[in-house]
This record gives structure tokens, C-alpha cells and sequence, in this order.
């Protein structure tokens, strides 16, 4: 019966959503987060409802779990993925002083970019870019959805080269 279940979910949503988002991002601390973990939260309660009694109580035990999951995640991911900012080699301007002063000041101010990022945007960017990660690793690794780890990377590009460009100006 797809369609009592989709009714189920539809109810569910309109009734529980805005209610659901705020206890999560309480949880959470971050509104992007909370939007993610609310997404999935909906998606586990659709894949189990022919099998729930209390679609609603199972909805915010999945979402409580997930948050769990993000804030261990994140926790975990702020284990210094940054450093390899650090590493001699990042970015080669050669050998002069002034070579290494550009080279200093722009690992600076990429490292101050990705530092604005939220923790989980910042780690699955962290784990692309410096670590080559596919977005399936990145996913398995952060106990998000390859989709997410998608829109969270596009975010980070986006507000990298926000924050750089206002810097150049």
C-alpha cells in the first residue's frame, strides 16, 4: 500500500516537521545539519512505516539517533583534518622570501576560509580536497549520504570563493 504510507508520511510531515527541525537543531547546533539530519529522519520513517506503530515517536527517535551520530561524526572530523594546510609543498611559490610570504599568506587565508565552514561542511570538504576521498568515502566515513556529502562540498566551494574574493578585493 504505497499510498497510505506516502499519506502517512505526508500527515506526518505537515504535522511534525517544524517541531522535528527545532529539537534537532537544538541537538545539533547547526541549521544545515539539522535540515540533514531531518531529511533522513523522514526517509528511515518512510522505509520502516509498514513495520511502525507510532510513526511519530519513531520519527524522533531516528532523528535523536542521527544527531547523535552528527555531533560524534563531527566531533571526530574536528581531529585537525586542517593540518595538512601546514605541509611544506601546499602551495609553492619557490624559494624567495617573498615567494614564501604569498605562499604563507594564501595558506592563511584558505585555512581562515574553511575554518568559517560548519564542522560537517568543513570535514567532508577537508576529506575531498586535501584528502582525495571519493564522495562515497566521504559519506561512509561522516555516516551521511553521498548526496549530502555532495551539497556540502558545493557549499564549500561556494563560501571559500565568497570569502577569497572578498579578501582580494
Amino acid at each position: 500500500m504505497p499510498d497510505s504510507r506516502d499519506d502517512l508520511l505526508g500527515r506526518l510531515f505537515s504535522e511534525s516537521h517544524r517541531a522535528l527541525r527545532r529539537y534537532v537543531r537544538r541537538l545539533v547546533g547547526s541549521r544545515e545539519t539539522a535540515d540533514d539530519v531531518v531529511q533522513e529522519a523522514f526517509l528511515r520513517t518512510y522505509q520502516h512505516a509498514d513495520h511502525v506503530k507510532i510513526p511519530r515517536a519513531f520519527l524522533f527517535s531516528a532523528a535523536r539517533n542521527l544527531a547523535a551520530d552528527s555531533r560524534r561524526h563531527t566531533r571526530a572530523a574536528k581531529t585537525d583534518l586542517l593540518g595538512d594546510f601546514d605541509a611544506p609543498g601546499v602551495v609553492s611559490w619557490g624559494e624567495s622570501p617573498e615567494g614564501q610570504a604569498l605562499a604563507d599568506e594564501q595558506t592563511r587565508l584558505l585555512k581562515d576560509a574553511v575554518e568559517r565552514l560548519t564542522p560537517q561542511c568543513r570535514a567532508a570538504f577537508a576529506l575531498k580536497v586535501f584528502h582525495a576521498c571519493s564522495y562515497k568515502e566521504i559519506a561512509q566515513r561522516l555516516g551521511i549520504s553521498p548526496k549530502t556529502v555532495e551539497n556540502h562540498i558545493a557549499r564549500a566551494l561556494r563560501e571559500t570563493h565568497r570569502y577569497l574574493r572578498q579578501r582580494y578585493k
